[in-house]
């Protein structure tokens, strides 16, 4: 019987194509670790210490050159995600969430869905700020080296985004920023095997992500840099609850203004309103945290709280 014999050569090559097998890595869904930026949000979000604001979500607009599929529908469930995990109560007032509403509201008035506790007709909470924008540029690229018996590719997905977080009651911007993100995959192999990369989905989500990550912590920057204001839940006597809880960081014994809001402000060259006149009409103290989102007070039962007044640190 012949034995089947290597020459040096061929068993060399046998040795690179096995041991050289092609690898690919990439950053995960949560891609940002190459940044940094999951960390950084992370401790925005616990260095937070306003009141757990309900921030409408607008759908982001599809402004790219090339109008990228599903990017402005993406855009929306990510920052929806971010928005809850930093602390905030966001609500979907996309036009397809409406849509959606909609739709329930009848199946409720028909009867084909039961309204129990919940009826949907009674409409969304009350909103503090809403933020919208836009998706105004995306691209992908394949980068690396093309060596004798080694090559390496990545594949690059960058895209910009434009944003505001916008106050409800005056309509200001408190935030108005441009930002980029940026996610990369990469894939190597030996002798021309194994280097390409099939597309994914995920480089899309994957830089939106890290968009999203910088523009959040911006914005619990900006809201934790506002002056604490909150508003009286109910009043039942001289026990007053408001919107604070624990997250708000107040200490027990901390004294509040509270004050009611008047006319608007209307300014006479614009025609755009600057407020509303507020009058201080007593004052409550911080009693205990009743959970995350509430607190309870107390102050005078012959002040005349009512429900929505204005409450505020005194300095």
């Amino acid at each position: 019987m012949k034995r089947l014999t290597l020459s040096p050569l061929a068993m060399g090559a046998f040795v690179v194509l096995v041991g050289c097998q092609a690898q690919m890595t990439g950053q995960v869904k949560d891609d940002t670790s190459v940044t940094g930026q999951p960390q950084k949000l992370e401790a925005a979000g616990k260095n937070y210490t306003g009141p757990q604001y309900t921030i409408g979500l607008v759908s982001f607009a599809n402004k790219t050159p090339s109008k990228v599929l599903g990017v402005g529908e993406a855009a929306t469930d990510i920052l929806r995600t971010m928005l809850k995990s930093s602390g905030l109560e966001p609500i979907d007032i996309s036009t397809s969430a409406m849509q959606q509403q909609e739709e329930l509201i009848k199946l409720q008035q028909t009867g084909a869905v039961k309204s129990g506790k919940k009826d949907a007709a009674e409409g969304f909470d009350s909103i503090d700020y809403r933020v919208q924008g836009a998706i105004t540029g995306y691209s992908e690229a394949q980068e690396g080296t093309d060596l004798l018996v080694y090559q390496k590719k990545a594949q690059v997905a960058r895209v910009q985004v434009d944003y505001s977080l916008i106050d409800v009651a005056t309509g200001r911007s408190l935030v108005a920023e441009s930002g980029m993100g940026e996610y990369r995959k990469e894939t190597s192999g030996a002798l021309g095997l194994g280097s390409r990369s099939s597309a994914d989905a995920g480089l899309r989500d994957g830089a939106l992500r890290d968009a999203f990550s910088k523009a959040m912590e911006k914005m619990i920057a900006k809201l934790s840099s506002q002056p604490f204001q909150t508003r009286i839940m109910s009043v039942e006597g001289s026990e007053v609850l408001i919107r604070a809880g624990e997250k708000s960081k107040l200490s027990e014994g901390t004294k509040l203004a509270v004050y009611r809001a008047g006319k608007d402000l209307i300014d006479p060259e614009t025609g755009r309103s600057l407020g509303r006149k507020e009058k201080q009409i007593g004052e409550i103290v911080l009693v205990n945290h009743q959970n995350e989102r509430v607190s309870e007070a107390k102050g005078s039962p012959t002040a005349g709280f009512e429900v929505g007044d204005v409450v505020r640190v005194m300095k």
